[in-house]
């Protein structure tokens, strides 16, 4: 029920873990003959064609195409992992207000270090620092985004024939990244029966010469799974057995729900270095905003050279937005007791304890729907739900559930192919409470219609 496998998709679209071949350069470079070789042709580099994002191209061909408006039905999406979209959770006041302070202030319209402002760095090692993972200025380095980090981090790593060992389910802009550099991934298995825990042994054995780093991501995206600690000190003990060094995707960190505790994996890792990348999108609800950081833990002096690499990339950008920077220390690090600590505080209690019931709700509401079964969430905005081909037989695909629930019910989930998961797909209930109700009602309707037809 759970088993993994390629399928085919409605969408004619790359899919994780599927490699993109690059057009060869005697196509690149090939011209016609006459009067045709008159016109303008300037082909795109192979980096270029190396480089497509499975989400962000299944989500523009959808909303692309003409659809006429179901009565009755307005559109509901839950596809892209952005909490601001429907307004019903804003960044944090203290923040807004921040911003506005920089901008009337004007110290912070030129560039900066191109790895990032000194106190910004500061404020990210002083909030991120554990008992047994003390970062210093030096050991951050600012990004436009996380999803900049992560391109900083991959591309200080691999080279053309590496691979990474990446999750499956996962986030697509691995993938994405290590193809662009000519690379490759290997995935290893996340476990729905597990609470998509991963399988261990089956992630060692794709380890081989060409390894270069393993990547974590904790909490899950897709997944919104949380490893225990245990888990943890499991990738631990491989990366040191095989001396990799391990890139933890901790942008969801301090959004575990109650009652599950989230470990930063630097914290547990005494001789394995760890490169964490993290940023302000998802936990201050700015994701717009384009600030993260990478933070190196370095507990065996293995990154030296690596150090030097990243920052030679950060130049390639000239840094990520030095006015949002400036805010950085303002609402990483409030003063204990101030207002700022205690408008912060009340602000992500407010949005944690959305996600947190709206997790529940979708849960609850979902497993008692025909053919559909979800996987409990444990933190992040996202539920990865299995729909069973065998009590829906005709939709064969996770990407034919979605285009056909878009079109005859107008809600926009997106299918388990782009994150490695068929017959699976992601919801993400940051939404109004009004809205995911709406959106399960149809849902339920659409299933229990297709049911019938294959009874």
């Amino acid at each position: 029920r759970h088993v993994f496998e390629k399928p085919a998709t409605a969408f004619n679209l790359p899919l994780m873990g599927v490699p993109l071949q690059p057009t060869s350069p005697a196509k690149r470079n090939k011209t016609e003959t006459g009067a045709a070789s008159k016109t303008w042709h300037v082909a795109m580099s192979v980096k270029a064609q190396r480089t497509a994002n499975p989400i962000r191209a299944i989500m523009e061909k959808i909303t692309s195409q003409k659809r006429e408006p179901i009565e009755g039905k307005p559109m509901i999406p839950l596809s892209l992992g952005d909490p601001t979209a429907f307004g019903n959770l804003q960044a944090p006041e203290v923040l807004s207000e921040t911003m506005v302070s920089l901008v009337r202030g004007a110290k912070h319209n030129g560039y900066g270090n191109s790895a990032g402002a000194e106190d910004a760095r500061a404020a990210v090692a002083k909030r991120f620092s554990t008992p047994h993972c003390i970062y210093k200025a030096s050991d951050i380095i600012v990004a436009s985004g996380c999803s900049g980090a992560l391109e900083i981090a991959i591309n200080g790593i691999v080279d053309e024939g590496d691979n990474l060992l990446v999750p499956k389910p996962g986030f697509p802009l691995y993938q994405v990244l290590a193809e662009s550099q000519g690379a490759s991934v290997k995935e290893y298995d996340l476990l729905p029966s597990q609470g998509w825990q991963a399988d261990l042994a089956q992630l060692e054995s794709l380890v081989d010469a060409r390894t270069k780093a393993l990547i974590v991501n904790n909490p899950s995206n897709p997944c919104g799974s949380v490893f225990p600690k245990e888990h943890l000190l499991g990738f631990i003990d491989i990366a040191a057995r095989h001396k990799l060094p391990i890139i933890a995707d901790e942008i969801y960190g301090e959004m575990a729900f109650e009652g599950v505790a989230f470990h930063p994996l630097a914290e547990l890792a005494p001789h394995v270095p760890v490169i964490t990348v993290g940023g302000l999108a998802k936990q201050f609800l700015v994701p717009g905003w384009r600030v993260g950081w990478l933070m190196l833990h370095d507990p065996v002096h293995a990154l030296d050279d690596l150090r030097e690499g990243f920052n030679r990339l950060t130049q390639l950008i000239v840094g990520a937005s030095t006015l949002v920077q400036g805010a950085v220390p303002r609402v990483l690090c409030p003063e204990a007791g101030s207002a700022d600590a205690a408008s912060l505080a009340a602000s992500d209690q407010h949005y944690m304890t959305t996600l947190q019931d709206n997790a529940r709700f979708t849960y609850e509401r979902l497993k008692g729907v025909v053919g559909l079964t979800p996987v409990e969430p444990q933190g992040a905005m996202y539920v990865m739900v299995h729909y069973d081909p065998a009590v829906l037989p005709g939709i064969r695909t996770d990407a034919e559930f979605v285009e056909r629930l878009l079109a005859e019910e107008a809600v926009f989930v997106l299918p388990g192919a782009c994150f490695g998961a068929p017959h699976f797909f992601r919801i993400v209930f940051s939404g109004p409470r009004e809205k995911l109700a709406d959106a399960f009602d149809r849902m339920e309707a659409f299933c229990m219609r297709h049911r019938e037809e294959g009874v």
